[in-house]
């Protein structure tokens, strides 16, 4: 048997009052009272914060949207099925974030910035909330750059400016997603970082997109955030949001960055799920309330920065689904009041084989206009009008039967306009291809080829002018004008390829 001195023993005593730490830790904890649908109701969380996330026993994360008297109402982050009444529920203190940082451009992730694509952890330790303040009045400056789409009908008759919110509505399957995929490709060569979202699609869709993407090389500058259809209502709630976040990083790093938001209706539904799971009251059409409010608190974060704060932009394209071409529905007229103009796609034009299928008569850009390139200003100013008379006159002549050479010449202007228009998926023009094209179409150069062979000689004169007046391109590239001998010269290439194309 050993025996321990007595001052053996003071000494371990004194020693453990010396190290001995009073530092308190309080955790707030709580317990579940009701789980089911992706919602949880917890009991004893008096210090929880609105969009506080919550630590369940096994491992899931929550987010409480519900701050009530006795209860808080949390939705889930995944299936919950292995949450059970009664056990506990651990408050972080930590409001929804999510990773940012140049780690993040070519990766796929999810609402939470997790990695979906299988090429390993992302690398960053910076991190952005989820939830964040728009800028101001006095932090913003007037749209006064472009963002060309590389779509001819949008760049000549509906310009974005970057810093815009433009929508893109129109029924299912109409081309929506084309002529945001289109966007993203165009950026190329414009140092733009996108950023696109997808909510509530199937993932083979999603799929198809990226991979349209890596094709033509635009995954080098785009990070793409998926909610598929199959995930839980709360992540396609939050991926707008986790988008916006992680545009922002570089907005604030003065760069310009494009945000797709497809779709927003889809948002509007999950969140419509949420909060009736949560008892909120429910209002026109079963959606809350504020449902107007988590897509205005949304747009309003894109905007293009004063120079004092590097001049950043961040541009908008939310896209809406309509019902029968339904604009006067809910969520459309919602999101209408909270953009700066919307491109509508018809379906009537879709499937008569004009694509993009976009009705230029309701379509509209409160702000482009300013930053669009004084060349296109010069060229295309009156081509909406144009088109919009056209439009008018084909449907009376339907119930006419002899009309005068003035309107028929109008007609037939018009018809060719339309083919000018007309652009495959994934293939857009540079500035000066849309500038010559355009000035070919409205000038009346097109007017004696067949209607069926404009296509192919458009196609055939920014070929000519790519390889024999490349002086063209050159001053339309630079100076962003149609100068004097920029237009002589495409006066030349025209009559030159037209009698060429004519032999």
């Amino acid at each position: 048997m050993v025996s321990i001195r007595p001052d053996e023993i003071s000494s371990i005593i004194r020693q453990q009052i010396e190290s001995y730490d009073q530092t308190v830790t309080v955790s707030n904890v709580g317990t579940v009272l009701q789980v089911g649908d992706g919602t949880a109701r917890i009991y004893g969380l008096e210090q929880a914060m609105a969009g506080e996330l919550l630590e369940f026993e096994d491992g899931t994360i929550g987010i409480a949207l519900n701050l009530e008297e006795d209860n808080v109402g949390a939705v889930l982050m995944g299936t919950g099925l292995d949450i059970q009444e009664g056990s506990t529920v651990k408050a972080t203190g930590r409001i929804a974030q999510v990773p940012v940082g140049e780690a993040m451009i070519g990766r796929v992730v999810d609402s939470l910035g997790r990695p979906l694509d299988g090429k390993g952890d992302i690398n960053t330790s910076e991190t952005g909330l989820i939830e964040s303040m728009a800028p101001g009045i006095v932090a913003r400056k007037s749209v006064c750059e472009p963002m060309q789409t590389g779509i001819t009908a949008i760049d000549a008759m509906i310009p974005v400016g970057r810093g815009q919110r433009e929508l893109i509505i129109g029924d299912r399957k109409t081309g929506k997603t084309a002529i945001a995929i289109d966007t993203i490709i165009n950026q190329k060569s414009e140092d733009v970082i996108c950023v696109y979202v997808a909510i509530g699609q199937k993932a083979s869709t999603v799929a198809q997109v990226i991979r349209t993407l890596e094709e033509n090389g635009a995954m080098d500058y785009t990070i793409v955030v998926a909610a598929n259809a199959n995930d839980p209502a709360t992540l396609q709630y939050l991926a707008p949001y986790t988008g916006a976040t992680l545009a922002e990083y570089f907005m604030y790093k003065g760069k310009a960055t494009l945000i797709i938001y497809d779709d927003l209706s889809k948002q509007a539904q999950a969140y419509r799920q949420l909060s009736l799971l949560l008892k909120r009251p429910p209002g026109r059409e079963a959606y809350p309330g504020d449902v107007f409010y988590i897509h205005s608190r949304l747009l309003e974060r894109a905007a293009k920065l004063s120079d004092n704060l590097g001049g950043g932009s961040m541009t908008a394209l939310p896209v809406i689904e309509t019902q029968a071409g339904d604009v006067s529905a809910y969520i459309p007229t919602n999101v209408i009041s909270i953009t700066d103009g919307q491109i509508f796609l018809s379906s009537d034009l879709f499937n008569s084989g004009f694509r993009p299928a976009i009705n230029a008569g309701i379509s509209v850009s409160r702000v482009g206009s300013a930053a669009q390139t004084k060349a296109m200003k010069k060229v295309a100013g009156k081509l909406k009008l144009e088109l919009a008379q056209f439009a008018e006159l084909e449907a009376f002549s339907q119930f006419a039967s002899d009309l005068d050479t003035a309107t028929q010449s109008q007609l037939s202007r018009g018809q060719r306009l339309r083919e000018v228009l007309k652009q495959p998926e994934n293939s857009p023009l540079a500035v000066w291809e849309q500038v010559a094209i355009s000035y070919a179409g409205l000038n009346g150069y097109l007017d004696e080829v067949a209607v069926e062979k404009v296509t192919k000689f458009t196609m055939g004169l920014r070929n000519y002018i790519k390889t024999s007046k490349a002086r063209f391109t050159e001053i339309i590239g630079v100076e962003k004008t149609l100068t004097d001998e920029a237009e002589s010269l495409l006066k030349e290439a025209i009559e030159e390829y037209k009698q060429a194309f004519a032999a």
